[in-house]
């Protein structure tokens, strides 16, 4: 979708820009920025486009450079994005691509994801790089409204990290998912409260 395209590819633009100065994310060469960040993100676009449609919101844990937020944000513009970071020099990378881009849809928090006080108020929280299972939902569990989600991007499936889930969650399903120019496993893991 070209009307897609060109924000994506602003967003990407202006990552490899700050990255140089930054030392925001370890990826370095644009095309490979591509497949594993942007590509990466946007296959959980069919996953979220249930809470987007209903107006629903979503909270990116340790979110970096804001992925997978600012990709899912750009494909689904009816998906309220918050994007929680601690470290303040992404958190100013992130309020400048929000402006720049004209993401209305979207929002920068610099808080740990344990501090962050916005209890019950998402429909989705998800943490693509940031811990394993159980220590997602111990930081961050409390952000989902009853009913809610945590959308954790995985390799292969985490069977251990399945296991240690701590009491009261449960794994609701496993997507295995194809990421064009990615070649390696990737897993939607959608958790939730038992």
């Amino acid at each position: 979708d070209p009307a897609l395209a060109t924000p994506l590819l602003d967003y990407l633009a202006l990552l490899a820009r700050w990255n140089a100065t930054y030392n925001l994310t370890a990826i370095r060469d644009p095309r490979e920025m591509v497949s594993k960040h942007l590509l990466d993100s946007l296959a959980m676009h069919p996953y979220v486009q249930g809470i987007a449609a209903a107006g629903g919101a979503l909270a990116d844990l340790g979110t970096g450079p804001g992925l997978p937020g600012i990709p899912l944000a750009i494909a689904c513009p009816a998906l309220q994005v918050t994007l929680v970071e601690s470290n303040g020099k992404k958190v100013r990378f992130l309020r400048e691509a929000i402006r720049k881009l004209g993401l209305k849809n979207v929002q920068a928090v610099e808080s740990r994801i344990e501090a962050f006080d916005a209890p019950g108020r998402f429909d989705a929280i998800t943490a693509r790089a940031l811990a394993t299972l159980p220590l997602i939902v111990e930081l961050g569990g409390h952000l989902l409204r009853p009913g809610g989600v945590l959308l954790a991007m995985k390799g292969v499936v985490p069977t251990d990290e399945i296991a240690a889930l701590p009491a009261g969650w449960q794994v609701r399903a496993t997507h295995a998912m194809v990421v064009p120019g990615l070649d390696a496993e990737r897993h939607l893991i959608v958790v939730a409260a038992a």
